[in-house]
């Protein structure tokens, strides 16, 4: 019998108990015992968003959250400015284009973070420019850009929004919205909030909420507006994903419980073992700047192809991680720490990787990656 490893940046794994929740008998999304539920979550989200606003609760994947974000708060004509340093970064750009909404592009190399500088000096070239679009962590890069420093720049423009996409981020590192002044953040259910994919997160500013008067995309699933005179009555505009939701509600009474410093912590920690078995194994971090605590995106050796990598892991042993996407196709492999993962998971894809990168031709070290992940992993205990 072969067991299957989940290590990919999304779907995450989901924890026994979330799973029990979510098996509990279904109840209906209109009935007093779910508004119950959902006033719960709506403490827990503020919670884990670090915010005293409302956390729209959709039931769709994160890019659904990320096309509201545009239509909520722009209007055809409308000048977005969209950071492009990862696959993800270019799906905001293909949103507003999709909506009429004009775009200008800082193209960042894959694998680098974006610069400050540039980004404040196309606001200043462009005064015109509405919203910056971001991700917090680029998926598809393992990079972390500089959203705090970002949000410094975009608080003291009365019209202009920071975007932040944190579907991959939330719960995997510090990302305080309030402390920070973030105007919108959305999240995925299926990265580091451990649960099943389906369910999409939107939290708007003070600030976002005053665009909202005035943006005239067309939307209609979508509606923000809608959606939080619903939420502030424990409900949702539309059919709820109940099991979802019961799930949720699981999850953050988890991080409530652990606390998000402690959260935070642990994916440091395996994130810091994760980077140093790769490193004792003679390859290369992709990421070059703003190394994620999410995910570990690695260069594939010479003559190695890194979706071989993938196949041979998930084929013969059953364990998936990711490849590389788009320009990235082939060059890296991805490994996530994030989601119902915990320290020995890291030392099991290390050990994998060593026998998977020696049947490819590559002769990594037997016991050099497990060795380095163990001392910074256990080293203290």
């Amino acid at each position: 019998m072969k067991k299957h490893y989940l290590l990919a940046p999304g779907p995450t794994p989901v924890s026994p108990e979330t799973l029990l929740a979510m098996a509990t008998p279904i109840i209906h999304h209109r009935s007093p015992q779910f508004a119950e539920v959902v006033a719960e979550c709506r403490v827990g989200l503020k919670y884990l968003f670090q915010t005293k606003q409302e956390v729209l609760i959709l039931a769709s994947t994160g890019t659904g959250a990320m096309e509201g974000a545009i239509t909520n708060t722009l209007s055809p004509g409308d000048t977005a400015l969209v950071v492009r340093g990862g696959k993800f970064g270019e799906r905001w750009g293909e949103i507003c284009a999709a909506y009429g909404v004009n775009f200008e592009a800082i193209d960042v190399e894959w694998g680098r973070a974006v610069q400050v500088a540039d980004v404040a000096a196309k606001l200043k070239a462009n005064p015109a420019i509405k919203a910056v679009c971001i991700q917090a962590h680029e998926t598809s890069t393992g990079v972390n850009h500089p959203v705090k420093e970002l949000a410094e720049l975009t608080k003291s423009l009365p019209g202009t929004l920071l975007l932040v996409d944190a579907i991959s981020a939330l719960g995997a590192f510090e990302l305080p919205m309030d402390a920070w002044g973030i105007d919108i953040m959305v999240a995925g259910s299926q990265k580091a909030m451990m649960l099943p994919p389906g369910l999409a997160f939107a939290c708007l500013s003070e600030k976002a909420w005053e665009f909202t008067k005035t943006a005239t995309c067309n939307k209609y699933y979508f509606n923000f507006s809608k959606e939080l005179k619903n939420i502030q009555k424990n409900t949702g505009a539309y059919t709820s994903a109940v099991s979802l939701v019961m799930g949720l509600r699981d999850v953050l009474r988890y991080f409530k419980e652990a606390t998000l410093e402690k959260i935070f912590a642990e994916h440091q920690l395996m994130s810091k073992a994760t980077k140093a078995a790769v490193k004792a194994l003679g390859l290369e971090l992709f990421s070059q700047e703003g190394a994620s605590d999410a995910l570990t995106a690695v260069r594939a050796p010479a003559g190695v192809d890194g979706q071989d990598v993938v196949k041979l892991l998930r084929d013969k042993y059953g364990i998936m991680i990711a490849g590389g996407q788009a320009e990235a196709k082939g060059k890296i492999f991805r490994i996530a720490h994030m989601g119902y993962i915990g320290n020995f998971d890291i030392v099991m894809i290390i050990a994998a990787l060593e026998v998977v990168l020696n049947e490819l031709g590559y002769k990594a070290p037997y016991g050099a990656g497990v060795k380095a992940a163990e001392e910074v992993l256990f080293g203290g205990a």
